[in-house]
């Protein structure tokens, strides 16, 4: 776990200064509160950072999102995000939203194993529709449940750029997969592996 002092002696050993640093692995490290907020302002200055990975952390309170939201935002040229299995919500999907739609350079981002459900879902459909990045894979993986689904596929036909969305293990039922088969319809490659 990367406690306060951590994410301190983390930016006092050179991560600050590595401007160059383009792929960050920080998944299962516990990471939250205070040391993610640090890490936020370190990331701010990697300019060249393309790959974040901090899945398997624990985001799931209002102000984790908050915090992962300000990490995301100062993050300008990421291009992969990785939250797999991070305990995110709804609400946090919500933050996080307010943020990617503002991301130039996002091509990937892996949501799967969050407890995003119909509210989350509606937020990531506002994403897809405002992205100004080309969104070009998303793993939404369980969780997202047919009324998700259902605001999901509603924006699939205005996701020029997705190219792969994994929806493995999701209860859609058979209004989510009409929805999403008519979405589908108009995306030109969208497939699900």
């Amino acid at each position: 776990m990367i406690e306060v002092e951590g994410s301190r002696k983390l930016a006092a050993g050179g991560v600050e200064e590595c401007t160059a640093l383009a792929h960050l692995n920080s998944s299962q490290t516990a990471i939250g509160g205070e040391p993610l907020g640090r890490l936020g302002e370190v990331l701010g200055k990697c300019t060249s950072l393309a790959h974040l990975d901090l899945s398997e952390n624990l985001f799931c309170d209002h102000e984790g999102a908050e915090r992962l939201a300000k990490v995301l935002g100062e993050c300008k040229a990421v291009a992969h995000v990785n939250l797999e299995e991070s305990e995110m919500s709804a609400k946090g999907v919500g933050k996080l939203a307010e943020v990617l739609t503002e991301s130039e350079e996002l091509a990937r981002l892996d949501l799967s194993a969050n407890k995003i459900g119909e509210k989350g879902a509606g937020k990531l459909a506002e994403v897809l529709r405002e992205c100004k990045a080309g969104l070009a894979h998303q793993n939404l993986m369980r969780h997202l449940g047919d009324k998700g689904m259902r605001k999901l596929a509603g924006v699939l036909g205005e996701c020029k750029a997705l190219a792969h969305l994994d929806l493995r293990n999701n209860d859609i039922g058979n209004e989510g997969a009409e929805r999403l088969a008519g979405g589908a319809w108009e995306v030109q490659g969208a497939g699900s592996s």
